[in-house]
């Protein structure tokens, strides 16, 4: 970029700065890796009820006979014609062959509290193929956080209350619904335990779009200097020129 000009011997001596810096990068990301597998496990101890296009469903039916299970909190409710921007996003994101996932013995789905025709209509939209279940009727979305309403759950976002949520102006996040994931085990007696969840920049490391921009000398692009419209997101199917 003008301004960031170099030989190819300033180059390379800034390049192997950098590099040692990713090394680090790395190695903190794997012992956070760790430190996240060593969480302990939380029972669950209500089976939960879903819809999917083959019928209903328990939480353990979402494994598929699989040990584990990765939940996306997609924001579609009720209410709402068509998925969040961001959340669809992330779906894009999702690997279209989730065999390597499964042979790791993990599923991947999605679950919204919209009912299932809504997730049907978008998802055909879109042209995902990813499990996709509805919550709709079940108190799941508000256990794990994924709908905030007070009447039915406390409210916690990111692991934060309302007054905390409140305190710092993040109102957004005290009602409905919410991005995120979860993750599940089967552990002892086929028993269901959770044992993670992430929201906010806790899902980024789903975002394969974002770390191959990051690679670039223009970087995602949403964050520009002052005077300067940032890019935002678009459901894919309205970019135009594509």
């Amino acid at each position: 970029m003008e301004g960031n000009n170099a030989t190819r011997e300033e180059w390379v001596s800034a390049r192997k700065l950098l590099l040692e810096k990713e090394k680090e990068y790395t190695k903190a990301g794997d012992a956070l890796a760790e430190q996240r597998r060593q969480l302990p496990h939380i029972k669950v101890d209500d089976p939960y009820s879903f819809h999917g296009p083959n019928g209903p469903l328990t939480l353990a039916d979402l494994f598929e006979g699989r040990q584990q299970l990765i939940i996306y909190h997609f924001m579609l409710g009720p209410d709402q014609k068509e998925g969040c921007v961001g959340c669809s996003f992330v779906a894009d994101n999702v690997p279209v062959y989730l065999q390597h996932l499964h042979s790791r013995d993990t599923t991947f789905a999605m679950i919204s509290r919209a009912p299932l025709e809504q997730i049907e209509a978008f998802k055909k939209r879109m042209g995902w193929t990813m499990p996709w279940y509805s919550s709709f009727g079940s108190d799941f979305n508000y256990h794990f956080h994924a709908t905030n309403d007070e009447s039915v759950a406390p409210v916690m976002s990111n692991w934060e209350d309302k007054e905390s949520l409140e305190q710092k102006g993040k109102l957004f996040f005290t009602r409905g619904e919410q991005s995120g994931l979860s993750v599940f085990i089967v552990g002892p007696q086929g028993g269901v335990y959770h044992t993670y969840s992430g929201y906010e920049r806790g899902v980024e490391g789903l975002l394969v779009t974002n770390q191959l921009l990051d690679l670039t000398a223009r970087g995602r692009q949403d964050q520009l200097p002052h005077g300067i419209k940032a890019l935002g997101w678009l459901l894919h199917d309205r970019y135009n020129g594509e």
